[in-house]
């Protein structure tokens, strides 16, 4: 697969709250007219203003609500992830840190999370300033956008040939395969995640998990079929027939077939690369760590590792401009991810992992303190490579 080094990114920029402490508000010289704040209430998103000039942004999002909220940057098309910023909670302060070519947006708060969320436009103007590095530091974002697409186009096309494997086996009712093929696949899933989510109509397709599903949508993807290979947790359940387990199966192919074809347009930048590593480990956080992930069958260690290797990836495609522009944050970074991955060695079983059930409960709290022990130095690296 061949990935296109351009200027626009479309991936997405996920900078999920997870369970740590408020995160610093925007900061720079008074009129900073690229720091901005967001406020998302219950029914209401107020930014301090709706036009900023090129180049690197910063919205801080304070949540003055009740419900837990969501601040996305969407393309002029309305549906385009450019940035967005997850499960921020009643009180918390998250920024988004991206770097934005001129033209138009839109702006949107999700209060719950749910629907297409409280939008408003948003305009970039010309700056006349570059956007994104200039001189030797361009030089090494070539090099990074390159690796992370090429990264990208090989787990991607790994993830169709697992498909098709984990397909043919649940559709012929050889649900051992099946059930083995599962977290073999998933993997590539995870590991590109935060890209596969910038297509805001797959996701929900084909990683909807049914405690999730919005009223009236229909649960389909690789949850759905999860469910139906393990069903010993949910009561009264009435297993997929062969024609019901056909329908599935080739929606999830089809969907993915279309992630394919879609992913050889992606387009990166620093701080896409950037932002994409902190929201893999916040999806950790957020679904991973609290067993919430493969609920039916447990293998959420395998999504976690996953998650942990692209984020990994981001980090180390980056580490040459980090380690120019801060050295001891990468340090940091460094000195975290290998405690978070010593941990991860230890619940190791052959290929794969320990099921989720099997953790006692002073595992997970040493697994989720090392993840946002990670994530706070991880945050700041969109920030620093833009700088």
């Amino acid at each position: 697969m061949t990935f296109r080094v351009l200027a626009l990114v479309c991936a997405a920029l996920v900078a999920v709250a997870g369970c740590t402490d408020n995160a610093p508000a925007a900061t720079g010289p008074a009129g900073d007219a690229r720091a901005l704040s967001v406020t998302s209430s219950d029914t209401a998103c107020t930014l301090s203003a709706t036009t900023a000039p090129s180049g690197a942004l910063t919205f801080a999002v304070t949540n003055t609500g009740a419900a837990v909220t969501e601040f996305y940057l969407l393309a002029a098309d309305g549906l385009r992830i450019v940035g967005e910023v997850e499960n921020i909670g009643p009180g918390i302060t998250r920024e988004l840190v991206l770097s934005a070519p001129a033209g138009s947006y839109f702006s949107a708060c999700k209060p719950g999370m749910v629907g297409e969320g409280i939008r408003a436009a948003f305009q970039v103007t010309d700056s006349g300033q570059p956007v994104g590095p200039t001189g030797d530091d361009a030089a090494l974002v070539d090099a990074a956008n390159e690796a992370y697409g090429a990264y990208v186009g090989d787990q991607i096309d790994q993830l169709l040939a697992k498909t098709k494997e984990f397909v043919t086996a649940y559709t012929a009712g050889d649900s051992e395969l099946a059930r083995t093929l599962y977290p073999q696949a998933r993997v590539h899933w995870e590991r590109v995640e935060t890209v596969a989510e910038s297509f805001g109509d797959l996701d929900p397709k084909m990683d909807a998990r049914e405690a999730d599903l919005e009223a009236g949508q229909k649960w389909t993807g690789w949850h759905r079929l999860e469910k139906d290979l393990w069903p010993a947790r949910a009561k009264g359940y009435t297993p997929l027939t062969a024609a019901e387990r056909k329908t599935y199966a080739d929606d999830l192919l089809a969907n993915t077939e279309v992630l394919h074809e879609r992913a050889e347009e992606l387009t990166f930048t620093a701080d896409a690369i950037a932002n994409g590593a902190k929201g893999l480990l916040d999806e950790v956080a957020t679904g991973k760590v609290t067993g919430e992930e493969e609920y039916w069958s447990r293998t959420d260690l395998w999504d976690f590792q996953a998650n942990v290797d692209g984020a990994r990836v981001g980090w180390e495609g980056l580490r040459d401009l980090l380690k120019r522009k801060n050295p001891a944050l990468d340090g940091q970074i460094e000195t975290r991810f290998t405690g978070l991955q010593a941990l991860l060695d230890k619940q190791r079983v052959g290929d794969g992992f320990v099921t989720y059930d099997k953790l006692t409960k002073a595992q997970v709290k040493d697994l989720s303190d090392a993840v946002n022990a990670l994530s706070e130095p991880l945050s700041k690296m969109a920030g620093a490579v833009l700088s």
